[in-house]
Order: C-alpha cells, then sequence, then structure tokens
C-alpha cells in the first residue's frame, strides 16, 4: 500500500509539472498567440525547427498607424477591430487612454 500511495505521489507531481508550466489555450499543434504581443509561437517540439503556419482563419491586427506604433485615433483603433486597445497592447498609446486607467478607445 505504501508504495503504491509513493508510484501515485511520484505520478502526480511529474505530470503536474507540464500542466502549470503554460495555462493552456493551444491549438492542435501546441501553439498560441501571445495577446500581449501579438506573436505566435508554439511550446512543443515535435513539428521541424521551421516557423509554424498561421492556422487558417487567424486575422491579426493590422500594423499599427504612426511612427509610435500606436493607432492614430480611437476611429482607427474601431476600424482595425482592436479596440478597446490596453496598456501594453500592440497598437496603444497614451493619447488613447483619456482616463489614465490604461484601457484606450474604450465606450462609455
Amino acid at each position: 500500500m505504501r508504495t503504491l500511495s509513493l508510484l501515485i505521489a511520484t505520478a502526480a507531481s511529474v505530470l503536474a509539472g507540464p500542466a502549470v508550466a503554460h495555462p493552456g489555450g493551444l491549438n492542435a499543434e501546441g501553439c498560441h498567440t501571445n495577446r500581449r504581443t501579438g506573436e505566435y509561437h508554439c511550446h512543443r517540439s515535435s513539428r521541424s525547427s521551421a516557423a509554424p503556419a498561421r492556422p487558417q482563419g487567424f486575422t491579426s491586427r493590422p500594423p499599427a498607424q504612426r511612427g509610435s506604433g500606436a493607432y492614430a485615433n480611437c476611429a482607427a483603433a474601431r476600424a482595425a477591430g482592436a479596440a478597446p486597445v490596453r496598456r501594453g497592447d500592440p497598437g496603444y498609446g497614451p493619447h488613447l487612454d483619456r482616463d489614465g486607467d490604461g484601457v484606450g478607445c474604450e465606450r462609455g
């Protein structure tokens, strides 16, 4: 009985590590898009070292407006489907955040 308990505890600790290493949201290839940076990357190395193709139907935000990387205004962010834009997101700029709460182009 003691050996069985030790075996179960060892298996649980070994299997819990990879589960905790990433919160999930991976597609069938083990890839996902980083919400903060917009980067598409993979965690599983079963595929070749070449960069994976983006999944069908994937739509990325268009290149940011102006040289600063931020949208020129909220109309441009809304037209790109990016509003509301949060601090740290591609396309965010302090000029889009009227109340300074870190969320630009919010309604209301």
